[in-house]
């Protein structure tokens, strides 16, 4: 199993802390971002290739982190600037083009912290045999129509997803979490060939969910996205690490 993680943004609403370094390498605690990830889902021990996606701008600042780091892959989409950025899902692209990849994929992004393990995630997805996202339910409308939107069936299979819908009809959102299978994975190309939205992640569930089975795992507890540097000094403040594994 492969694990690409999105990592070349450029964290404009994090400046000037972010203007010259990435936001994935930002510390929470004793560990950046990128080890808090890493170093949890390395635990299911299924991952032999942790791919980071980086910009031009910043892949100086991956690869000296990535150095002596057992099954780090670090790749540069070649944009210097916000505006000439790729898109998550053509980001993706590049990745399984450059990397060669044909298997199993995990795909996260890099900004985000979480209270709980991401190997329960992965055992969902072997359970399944399938590909999988991760969601939560969420109470709040106003909040639901600023995120992905998923429509599920009794069995968690995902019928629909909706980018940013305007009047929500489901109370579950998907994070940028998600685990595609060999086969789906091959068909992120035709995916962007159809016209679907590269910047969002997201995208690519809406599309496959339509002609593949895609399931949703609930998350069991929390993430701390870090957008700005209120939430960052937040994060800081509150976050204690994973509470449990499984």
């Amino acid at each position: 199993m492969k694990c690409i993680i999105l990592a070349a943004g450029y964290a404009t609403r994090l400046y000037p802390l972010t203007e010259n370094f990435p936001k994935p390498l930002l510390e929470v605690g004793e560990k950046t971002i990128l080890d808090w990830l890493i170093d949890d889902i390395d635990t299911c021990g299924t991952i032999d290739e942790y791919v980071i996606v980086s910009n031009h701008k910043f892949a100086k600042h991956f690869e000296d982190w990535a150095k002596d780091k057992p099954k780090i892959t670090v790749i540069d989409d070649m944009t210097s600037t916000n505006e000439t950025r790729l898109g998550a899902l053509k980001d993706i692209q590049y990745a399984v083009d450059e990397c060669k990849i044909d298997d199993d994929t995990v795909v996260l992004a890099g900004d985000n912290v979480l209270d709980f393990s991401l190997t329960g995630f992965v055992n969902f997805f072997k359970e399944k045999g399938a590909s999988c996202v991760m969601s939560y339910y969420e109470e709040d409308k106003a909040k639901i129509s600023k995120s992905g939107m998923l429509i599920l069936d009794e069995d968690k299979r995902v019928l629909e997803m909706r980018e940013k819908p305007e009047n929500p009809v489901s109370n579950y959102c998907c994070p940028p979490f998600y685990i595609y299978s060999r086969e789906d994975i091959k068909k992120l190309s035709e995916c962007i060939a159809s016209g679907s939205n590269i910047d969002a992640p997201g995208s690519f569930v809406s599309w496959l969910c339509k002609k593949s089975y895609v399931y949703a795992y609930e998350m069991p507890g929390k993430r701390y996205d870090i957008g700005n540097l209120e939430s960052y000094k937040n994060v800081k403040k509150i976050y204690k690490g994973i509470k449990e594994r499984g």
